[in-house]
């Protein structure tokens, strides 16, 4: 799926002014309309008027219109290649979710081959989706993992500088990522969430259109219940009991429709609710880099605080502190301790390749130095915020000491 040329900044995005925590900590953002982006645009035109300020958008089909998936997965009516899809993937087993049913505040998943989902789905269409059957959805399977010599697609360059897959592909060794296809009929959806570590996100449509619904950060509070948790369908009416929703007033979500070949860009932290309206076929990652770590260390505070919050009466436990960290990787697929591995992986890879290009002579304009060196910045300015957190000042001598000889090394380098 790699292996495009890398994105390119120049030198002026290297002034640190523009660095979340150098101003008052907010994950606010404010869209008067989503743009929908027909034609080609530089990647440095994409980072300063989306990645920076958490905006969302819509790109053309024209992005993915030489992806393999595109011409072996869909048929000439702009339908799912049923044959195809079976003759290629069939054996392989998927997750699948039942949309009309709900446990823990989500949608209980089982497993099955991809035929037996694809017979299922193909029955349903063919009872023009009969409210009275199962509304299966196939979710978050691992594609690339599963199948990782096929070439379904190309990340576009204006999200290859992740750094969340970088890394999990080298912690885990390709047993895991944050790629992800998704395959449902008409009627299938998702309910009301925020992804992932409060990354970003893509979603490309492989056929199919899907309706989006977006709040941007700041306006979930409005749809919690007195208990502090998020209503699960935006659609229900539930939200006008204002004994249950006191904070609800009518919030109006962003509309997004989405159509074959399209590409959504997700910003972090921005709530939402998505829907098949057509039958789907889908490609998803999440993704974090330099412009929104700060929001995923953001949400590992307030994670921990939960956790902390809900095993607050065995504060008197041996290594509570420790014991909260154990449950926060449990909980959320990351603690403190590795979010420093996290950080010293990326700035480790960057300064490997800065070395590589300063001894080849390797010279700067059109190259990937500048980002090499904004990712360093970034992670050195956000180092110096993670040592002045009480939670992680309680961590063992080990990861201090190995955050404060990154923090020394990055300082040295003045990128």
């Amino acid at each position: 799926m790699e292996g495009q040329a890398l994105p390119v900044l120049d030198e002026t995005v290297l002034d640190p002014a523009w660095l979340p925590w150098q101003k008052e900590a907010s994950t606010s953002s404010s869209c008067s309309q989503v743009d929908f982006i027909s034609k080609p645009i530089t990647y440095q035109e994409f980072f300063s008027s989306y990645l920076r300020t958490n905006r969302p958008c819509l790109f053309g089909s024209h992005v993915t219109s030489h992806w393999r998936s595109r011409r072996e997965w869909v048929s000439e009516d702009g339908k799912p290649n049923w044959d195809a899809l079976k003759q290629l993937f069939g054996q392989l087993t998927v997750p699948v979710a039942d949309c009309k049913k709900v446990e823990y505040q989500a949608q209980p998943k089982c497993d099955m081959t991809l035929a037996e989902f694809l017979h299922y789905w193909q029955d349903y269409c063919r009872s023009h989706h009969n409210p009275s059957k199962p509304c299966l959805y196939l979710k978050d399977w691992h594609f690339c993992r599963s199948v990782p010599d096929y070439g379904a697609y190309e990340t576009p360059v204006y999200f290859q500088s992740d750094w969340l897959n970088e890394f999990w592909d080298l912690r885990y060794q390709g047993e895991d990522d944050y790629r992800f296809v998704y395959m449902g009929p008409k009627g299938s959806w998702t309910p009301l969430h925020a992804d992932v570590f409060h990354s970003y996100s893509w979603s490309a449509n492989i056929c199919g259109r899907k309706q989006w619904l977006f709040f941007p950060p700041g306006q979930e509070e409005q749809l919690r219940d007195t208990t502090g948790t998020l209503v699960y369908d935006v659609r229900s009416e539930e939200l006008l009991n204002s004994r249950r929703y006191p904070h609800y007033r009518n919030t109006q979500p962003i509309e997004v429709i989405q159509g074959p070949g399209e590409v959504v860009f997700v910003p972090s932290g921005w709530h939402h609710q998505v829907y098949n309206m057509e039958d789907t076929i889908s490609i998803n990652h999440n993704w974090i880099n330099c412009c929104n770590v700060h929001m995923m260390w953001s949400f590992l505070q307030s994670e921990l605080g939960r956790v902390q919050q809900a095993i607050s009466d065995c504060t008197d436990m041996d290594d509570w502190h420790g014991h909260c960290q154990v449950m926060l990787k449990a909980s959320s697929g990351i603690n403190y301790q590795e979010f420093v591995d996290f950080l010293a992986c990326i700035s480790e890879r960057r300064l490997h390749d800065l070395q590589v290009w300063d001894q080849e002579g390797v010279e700067e304009g059109g190259t990937r130095q500048h980002h090499h060196k904004l990712d360093l910045c970034v992670i050195s300015s956000l180092l110096s915020v993670i040592r002045q957190d009480q939670e992680y000042q309680r961590l063992g001598a080990t990861v201090q000491s190995k955050l404060d000889s990154l923090k020394r090394t990055l300082e040295k380098l003045n990128p």
